[in-house]
C-alpha cells in the first residue's frame, strides 16, 4: 500500500502507542481488501461496544492501557442491556456488569456513549459524499443511501481502529465503482400489493434483500414520498435478510439520479414475492396469545413516537400483554418529559434504552407470541430469543395488545 506521512507518523508511534496499533490493524486489513492507499473519515460508530464475551473488553481495555484517545468523533451503538432498567434483564445477569465495564472503557478512549443502532437520528448527520466508518448494519445502509455520505461495512474491533486513527483504507463502497447499481429492481406500487404501507416497505426491502445479497440495487417504483423512517425500515430488513449496505431508490435517495443504469440487468419484483415475504415473517393465527409487543428496530424515533402516541390514546391495555420500546436515550429523555406523549405512559409502554429487544431479552411471559413492526426483529428475533415472532401493523399490534390476543387483520 502506498502510505501517506500521517499513516508513517500513526505507524511509528508519533500520535501515541494506542493509534499504532490500531494503525498497524489497518494496514493489514487494507491489504487484505486490496486497497492502494489510506484516506482521512469524519467520524465513526462502533459496534464492537455491545458485549459478546471477554474479548470485546480485552480488546478495548489494552487500547485503553495504551493511553488510546479516538481521533474523530465517535458514537457508540446498542449494548448487550439496558443498563438503567436492570430488572427487565431476562438474561443472564453477569451481562450487566460486563456490558457496563465495557462501555466504560470506550468512554475513556473518548467515545460519546449515544448507545443507539440509529445515530443518523441525531443533529449531527454525515454530508453527503463525506467518509466516515461506521459499523451496524442498519445505520450503514441508511447513511450510504438516504444521505449519501461512504462507510464501508465494518465490524467489531476494525470499527475502533479507525476511530483511534481517523483512517481508513479506500475500500469498498468508499470507491466510487463499487457504489455504482449492479441490478435495477423494478418494484410494484404499495396500491399493487395490497398491503399497508407500513408493512410494505419492510416487504419489499426483505425481498430484495434475499434477491441481491451483497450488491447494490436500484429501485425504480418506490414511492417518492417515503419518509426518512420507512427507508430507515427498508434498509434495516435488507441488511438482515441480505446484507445490504447500500440502495439507489429512482427520484428518493440522493445519488440516485447520477447512477449509470444502461445495461444493468433489469428485474422484476412481483406483488406475489412480496405478499410471501410477509407471510414469512407473520406466522401467527387469530386468537394466539401475545406475550409482548416490542417496537423499536432500528431505534424509534421522535416521528415514530408521535404516531404511536396517537394510535394508543384513549385505548386500554391488556395486562397480559406488555409493549417494549427501544429508542435512544435522548429521545427517551425528551419523550418523558414532553405531556404530549401522556398517552404512552397511560397504555403503560415501556421505553428501552441502550439496546434493542431482539438482542437483549426482556419479555417476562415465556409463553405466547412477540409481534412487531419490524424486519428486522422478525427476521433475527427468533434465532436470538427463541421466540415466535410476528410482523404486523402498528395498528393491529396495538389492537392485539387490548386484548392479550392477535387481532384480526384490518
Amino acid at each position: 500500500m502506498k502510505l501517506e506521512p500521517i499513516d508513517h507518523a500513526l505507524l511509528a508511534g508519533e500520535h501515541g502507542a494506542a493509534a499504532a496499533r490500531a494503525m498497524a490493524l489497518l494496514v493489514r486489513y487494507g491489504t487484505a481488501c486490496g486497497a492502494e492507499h489510506f484516506i482521512p473519515i469524519e467520524s465513526a460508530h462502533i459496534d464492537g461496544c455491545l458485549y459478546h464475551g471477554p474479548s470485546s473488553i480485552d480488546f478495548a481495555r489494552r487500547f485503553v492501557d495504551l493511553g488510546g484517545q479516538v481521533r474523530v468523533p465517535t458514537t457508540l451503538n446498542v449494548a448487550a442491556v439496558d443498563v438503567t432498567h436492570p430488572g427487565w434483564h431476562c438474561g443472564p445477569p453477569e451481562i450487566v456488569a460486563e456490558q457496563e465495564t465495557l462501555t466504560h472503557l470506550h468512554e475513556q478512549l473518548g467515545c460519546l456513549p449515544t448507545l443507539t443502532c440509529a445515530p443518523y437520528q441525531r443533529m449531527a448527520r454525515p454530508r453527503r459524499g463525506e467518509h466516515v466508518a461506521w459499523a451496524e448494519s442498519n445505520a450503514i445502509v441508511f447513511i450510504n443511501s438516504v444521505l449519501g455520505a461512504r462507510t464501508d461495512r465494518y465490524g467489531d474491533f476494525t470499527d475502533l481502529c479507525a476511530a483511534l486513527t481517523g483512517r481508513v483504507p479506500l475500500a469498498g463502497l468508499h470507491r466510487d465503482a463499487a457504489r455504482r447499481p449492479a441490478v435495477v429492481f423494478e418494484l410494484p406500487s404499495i396500491e399493487a400489493t395490497g398491503l399497508p404501507r407500513d408493512l410494505y416497505f419492510a416487504a419489499v426491502g426483505y425481498v430484495f434483500g434475499r434477491r441481491a445479497p451483497g450488491i447494490v440495487p436500484y429501485l425504480r417504483g418506490l414511492p417518492i414520498d417515503a419518509s426518512e423512517d420507512e427507508l430507515k425500515a427498508l434498509g434495516a430488513t435488507g441488511a438482515s435478510s441480505g446484507a445490504l449496505a447500500l440502495f439507489h431508490a429512482e427520484g428518493v435517495t440522493p445519488e440516485a439520479a447520477d447512477m449509470p443504469t444502461r445495461g444493468v440487468p433489469v428485474e422484476t419484483v412481483s406483488p406475489v414475492e412480496v405478499e410471501a415475504a410477509i407471510a414469512s415473517l407473520c406466522r401467527a393465527a387469530q386468537g394466539e396469545a401475545v406475550a409482548a409487543v416490542c417496537l423499536g428496530t432500528p431505534h424509534y424515533s421522535i416521528q415514530e413516537f408521535a404516531l404511536l402516541n396517537r394510535a394508543v390514546d384513549g385505548r386500554r391495555r391488556s395486562a397480559a400483554t406488555e409493549i417494549f420500546v427501544s429508542t435512544s436515550r435522548e429521545i427517551a429523555a425528551l419523550i418523558a418529559g414532553d405531556p404530549a406523549f401522556d398517552a404512552l405512559r397511560a397504555f403503560g409502554i415501556n421505553i428501552v434504552v441502550d439496546t434493542c429487544t431482539y438482542l437483549a431479552p426482556v419479555v417476562r411471559e415465556t409463553s405466547g407470541l412477540i409481534l412487531t413492526t419490524s424486519g428486522k426483529y422478525a427476521h433475527y428475533g427468533p434465532g436470538n430469543l427463541g421466540r415466535r415472532v410476528a410482523l404486523m401493523t402498528l395498528e393491529r399490534c396495538v389492537r392485539s395488545a387490548e386484548t392479550g390476543k392477535v387481532a384480526a387483520p384490518c
